[in-house]
């Protein structure tokens, strides 16, 4: 049988080095650690997961909050949890909570009971319902928002929403709708924020009619491009609060002979691979979601090493691509016309 012994003579190093190298990769050199892990792969070792989990009191198990699993942009930040994890001789639990907090509560008794070691949450804490911070449960926030009490990794929804904006009222848009996404979600009142800042640093008063409460889901989007469709005094862009509402909305769009964005300009958020093949490809903020998940893996690892962590929060940067779904709003003026 492959053991330890055979791993440190196959990659030279020390019995130790490969230990340390399972436990606390951290702690082990670049060099040595790239040594040993094309031991591992070499001879086909694993370690007995089991046997270490009996020798300790962790788990070597962590909890993913998901609120909702169909959602592709949290498979992207899963999936970089998962791989920092596995890099770190972890396993992850993914529990789907559709933002019930009695689901958040049942899964993370699975710490309590030592079934998992921390927990991270996927949803962005709210003072109306959170179920973290609790106490000596380690957590990190991934997709937080700000004034988060406890760990957390996010970027800048106003911010990135404002640039949305700007840059539609830039291309000389006046009459910008907005799909807003689930209702008191703070992610969808920092966007918010970001939308009636802008407008209003231009001397725009907000129009109610242009407002179309949304859910994140793309039935929501449908909806709203089938209201705004049959305004009188239709937009000329939409501010879609994610990727998924775009979709949906392009899709009414289309149904209602409305060309996108001959007719009307659309940007999404969150930059779904879908985004580059629809037609016309989405203009969109691209969270970083791989990077959240990334670091909100590591940053739980340093807790549970037990090690102090002196900046509690970490805002990452976001990015605007332009696309196809835009265009000046003299485009749409000029389809009014040629209609009349």
């Amino acid at each position: 049988m492959s053991n330890i012994r055979a791993v440190a003579k196959k990659a030279g190093v020390s019995i130790a080095t490969v230990s340390r190298a399972f436990s606390k990769p951290e702690s082990v050199s670049k060099e040595n650690l790239k040594k040993v892990r094309d031991a591992v792969d070499a001879i086909g070792y694993r370690p007995n997961l089991m046997a270490r989990n009996f020798r300790s009191t962790k788990s070597f198990a962590v909890v993913v909050l998901v609120p909702d699993l169909s959602n592709l942009f949290f498979t992207k930040v899963i999936r970089a949890i998962q791989k920092t994890a596995i890099k770190h001789g972890y396993s992850i639990l993914l529990g789907e909570t559709r933002d019930s907090m009695e689901l958040e509560l049942e899964y993370v008794k699975l710490v309590e009971t030592r079934q998992a070691d921390g927990v991270i949450q996927l949803s962005p804490h709210s003072e109306e319902r959170n179920v973290l911070p609790k106490p000596y449960i380690t957590a990190v926030a991934a997709c937080g928002a700000s004034n988060t009490p406890y760990y957390s990794v996010r970027m800048d929804h106003i911010a990135a929403s404002r640039a949305v904006m700007e840059y539609l009222l830039s291309l000389g848009h006046r009459k910008i709708a907005c799909i807003t996404g689930l209702e008191g979600n703070p992610h969808s009142v920092d966007r918010m924020e970001g939308y009636t800042s802008a407008l209003k640093s231009v001397g725009i008063d907000i129009d109610k009619d242009f407002i179309f409460e949304g859910d994140f889901t793309v039935e929501s989007g449908y909806s709203a491009g089938e209201y705004f469709s049959g305004l009188e005094n239709r937009p000329t862009a939409v501010f879609a609060m994610n990727d998924n509402m775009a979709i949906g909305a392009i899709k009414a769009f289309k149904e209602s002979k409305l060309q996108v964005p001959k007719d009307i300009s659309i940007v999404g958020f969150d930059d779904l691979t879908l985004a580059t093949y629809l037609d016309p490809a989405l203009t969109t903020i691209r969270q970083p979601a791989e990077e959240m998940g990334k670091k909100a893996m590591e940053l739980l690892l340093q807790l549970l090493d037990g090690r102090e962590i002196k900046q509690h929060e970490y805002v990452l940067k976001h990015e605007f691509v332009i696309r196809e779904s835009v265009s000046p709003v003299k485009c749409a003026y000029m389809t009014s016309l040629k209609q009349i």
